[in-house]
């Protein structure tokens, strides 16, 4: 079964259950391709959005590949791309990555400007789940100082509320 260009899945593959074939192709084009902002926020559930392409970040300098699935590729800091990165698998054999609601959150208020409504829209959801943490999540921002007076702002109306 083709996948991408050059790109070949066997066909009894199927009997593992069901997978994300824009994924793959991107997780094997890409190594350290990280799902980020709106394609992280619906994962973690966080938004109903329903982004018109998956928004995937790199590390600034990488090769941005040709895939077919539509991908709004991002390029972030070297020094802070790992920050809230873990790995969430495609298939039995492949794993993408992906941020933690917490950077995710504090991302979308980062790039604010691109994203609409979609961080106070997250920031509400999160702070509904038990378990959430505020002050880690404001704590964050030091990693991301441009997003660190609209989150405490929204944090404030938000727990005030």
């Amino acid at each position: 079964m083709s996948i991408g260009h050059g790109l070949y899945r066997r066909a009894d593959a199927e009997k593992a259950g069901p997978v994300d074939y824009d994924l793959l192709e991107i997780a094997h084009r890409a190594r350290l391709a990280t799902l980020c902002l709106a394609s992280a926020l619906v994962r973690h559930e966080l938004t109903d959005a329903n982004p018109e392409a998956i928004d995937v970040a790199l590390p600034k300098g990488s090769h941005r590949p040709s895939v077919v699935p539509p991908v709004a590729w991002h390029m972030f800091d070297p020094r802070t791309f790992d920050i809230g990165r873990s790995m969430i698998p495609v298939d039995s054999e492949t794993f993408i990555g992906i941020y933690s609601a917490e950077r995710s959150i504090v991302d979308a208020f980062r790039m604010r400007h691109l994203e609409g409504d979609l961080p106070y829209v997250a920031l509400r959801r999160w702070l509904r789940r038990s378990g959430s943490r505020p002050a880690a999540l404001y704590d964050m921002t030091r990693h991301f100082p441009q997003a660190r007076k609209s989150l405490k702002q929204a944090l404030e109306v938000l727990l005030h509320d």
